[in-house]
């Protein structure tokens, strides 16, 4: 069977799910940009959401691997035209991640002070982080429904209705978030951080809705929920499980970058936090290659089409570089302007152009790494995944953290070991890849 792997089909795929990864981000983005210009305590706002944020990014990204692991055997077993073998796998992975997603709530609310002052948050940015995670923590499974359905979507090679669900909930959230954090004079009150956490609860539940009318209009998929479980269940358990300890490594240089921001001082966590962000926002456009990765190496893992599958990694190591590259150069060309869309306070605005060249250096290196832990998740690869960002985490962020913050570094210290942590997880992807599947397409 003839795979497609032009560049036209690989952009084909990659361009919806940039779109959408770049709505990803902006749900906490937008909330930064317009919290930070309110009158009054912007700085702690910021602060607050940025230490929320990388929280509910470990839960999300901990519990939100269903995304990789649905897509992976879907796709395979698209490629292997089973796919009527595994229609009943989506609903019961959805229904699984649904109680996880409500336990985590029910033992994370009542202790959200205890949690956000392991941060090392304190005062104000303490009482704000409370106030903002109490309410937008009821948005967390909604996320995780979505997440699992884009998954579906993705086995099945359709990037356009994550890419459209994507969008019409970032449009919501920047509309609800002007509306609700400024107020309109003589209708709503201004709500300043509260309205930013409403606005994204809100855009939450409407992603989650309108995820569930084109799954069951556009799809084969069934969302009802039946016994017995499916045979590949055990083998999506034990991916996601792999992608849980892996994200679990991911979340702890996560907490490390965001405690030690914190412990630097209110500029310096606010500045870290806007320069986070904006990483986030290139991380996620890079994933629209990475979710072709992901899509396509997945079908053809299937299809065992291995030599196809090698000139593809190939071809997206070029692209993926060229893509961070350009990333690269429109923050450079915009490097004041970025600070300044943030924040307005001379103290924040110098720590984060102190650093976010750094930032940008990164991008063709993550492009790079992010791709191909995209390819690694489709051909179900998680068991490797997970060993090579512990020892990322473990042997190259936590130690070069640690050694350049003794010499009074800050926030130079945590973005050179996250510069060092990215080498250290694509690095020996690209050659595991190279070992494996070479020989396997020579033989064809």
């Amino acid at each position: 069977m003839q795979q497609d792997i032009s560049f036209k089909h690989i952009n084909k795929l990659a361009m919806p799910a940039l779109i959408a990864g770049v709505a990803e981000p902006l749900l906490s983005t937008t909330d930064l940009a317009i919290v930070g210009n309110i009158k009054y305590n912007a700085t702690e706002s910021i602060a607050a959401i940025g230490i929320v944020g990388a929280f509910l990014s470990m839960l999300i990204w901990v519990f939100g691997q269903t995304r990789s692991g649905i897509s992976s055997i879907v796709s395979q077993y698209l490629g292997a035209n089973k796919l009527d073998e595994i229609r009943d796998l989506p609903a019961q992975a959805i229904v699984i991640v649904l109680g996880v997603s409500a336990l985590i709530l029910a033992i994370s609310y009542p202790f959200a002070k205890e949690i956000f002052e392991l941060y090392n948050a304190s005062g104000a940015i303490l009482d704000y982080s409370v106030e903002y995670y109490k309410i937008r923590v009821f948005g967390f499974p909604f996320t995780l429904f979505t997440i699992a359905v884009f998954g579906t979507f993705r086995g099945l090679q359709n990037t356009y209705y994550p890419m459209l669900i994507a969008l019409i909930g970032t449009f919501i959230n920047i509309a609800l978030d002007i509306v609700l954090v400024y107020g309109i004079e003589g209708f709503i009150p201004a709500m300043h951080i509260q309205g930013a956490a409403y606005a994204s609860v809100v855009a939450q539940v409407t992603m989650a809705i309108i995820s569930v009318v084109l799954l069951l209009k556009k799809t084969n998929i069934p969302l009802r929920f039946s016994l017995p479980f499916n045979p590949e269940i055990p083998k999506f358990i034990k991916m996601v499980f792999n992608l849980f300890i892996r994200t679990i490594a991911l979340n702890v240089a996560l907490y490390f970058g965001t405690s030690y921001a914190t412990n630097y001082g209110d500029a310096y966590i606010a500045a870290y936090t806007i320069g986070f962000n904006l990483w986030l926002t290139g991380a996620f456009m890079i994933d629209g290659y990475s979710s072709s990765g992901n899509i396509l190496s997945g079908k053809l893992l299937g299809a065992k089409a291995y030599k196809t599958l090698v000139t593809l990694g190939n071809r997206l190591i070029t692209y993926g570089f060229l893509f961070g590259l350009l990333l690269a150069v429109i923050g450079a060309v915009f490097y004041q302007p970025m600070g300044r869309l943030f924040t307005k306070e001379p103290e924040v605005l110098e720590q984060f152009y102190n650093t976010f060249w750094i930032i940008l250096l990164m991008q063709p290196v993550c492009a790079i790494a992010f791709i191909y832990d995209g390819m690694f998740k489709g051909m179900g690869e998680m068991k490797y995944l997970r060993n090579v960002l512990l020892l990322a985490t473990g042997l190259v962020f936590i130690p070069t953290l640690l050694f350049f913050d003794s010499l009074d570094y800050k926030l130079y210290a945590i973005w050179i070991a996250f510069f060092l942590w990215m080498m250290a997880r694509g690095i020996p992807l690209i050659i595991k890849f190279r070992r494996k599947f070479l020989p396997l397409a020579q033989k064809m």
